[in-house]
């Protein structure tokens, strides 16, 4: 890959979360998991774990029982009902209508073990930043293929009801969706300055 045809992968990435009706062929699903699959991971445990949910009753029951469970959480921050039920409608939507599906789910079941508090925490967050590298992965190699995705967080406040909804191990922990398809719109965004995020240090301390 060339310097142009890489940069022009890493910036030309969106958040796209409006899909056309077109099927993405499953082996590109496979690549893109593929590509996910290849992450750096702590320890090389690769925590790593994805369902591919399809359209149809389970996918809608699914998206309709965490619609009501964020109603209720918006409800309970303060948001009124009215505002609450039409974010979860849109949620909704875009769980439904996506032509692909998938859960990004974490396991702890290869990583290490320690008897203290503090390291086991640490080692839980390695597992995260594992899955996190990997989703990066995913998203990019979608990007490659031509088509859109977008990472959703809801899995985080619900993983109790995704877990026995989707009859999944135990063991899974979900963190987030990532809805995949080709693309209905465009969205363009910018980033700060690089350089109000970055400190070089001297040698000297």
């Amino acid at each position: 890959m060339d310097e142009q045809a890489f940069w022009q992968l890493i910036r030309g990435r969106r958040s796209i979360r409006r899909y056309q009706e077109r099927e993405v062929p499953v082996t590109i699903v496979w690549r893109v998991l593929e590509a996910a699959h290849w992450a750096p991971s702590a320890h090389n445990r690769q925590p790593w774990r994805f369902a591919v949910i399809p359209r149809g009753p389970r996918r809608e029951r699914l998206a309709r029982d965490l619609a009501e469970r964020w109603v209720a959480d918006l409800v309970q921050d303060g948001v009124p009902p009215q505002e609450a039920r039409a974010r979860a409608e849109r949620s909704y939507r875009r769980l439904t209508q996506a032509p692909v599906l998938i859960l990004v789910a974490l396991s702890m079941k290869d990583m290490d073990r320690y008897p203290d508090a503090r390291r086991q925490a640490a080692e839980h967050t390695m597992a995260v930043q594992s899955v996190a590298m990997a989703g990066q992965n995913l998203l990019l190699a979608a990007h490659h293929y031509g088509l859109a995705a977008c990472w959703l967080c809801a899995p985080l406040f619900a993983g109790d009801l995704i877990l026995s909804l989707l009859q999944l191990p135990s063991d899974w922990e979900p963190q987030g969706f990532v809805t995949l398809g080709y693309p209905a719109e465009e969205r363009q965004k910018g980033r700060a300055p690089l350089t109000d995020r970055v400190i070089f240090l001297d040698a000297e301390g």
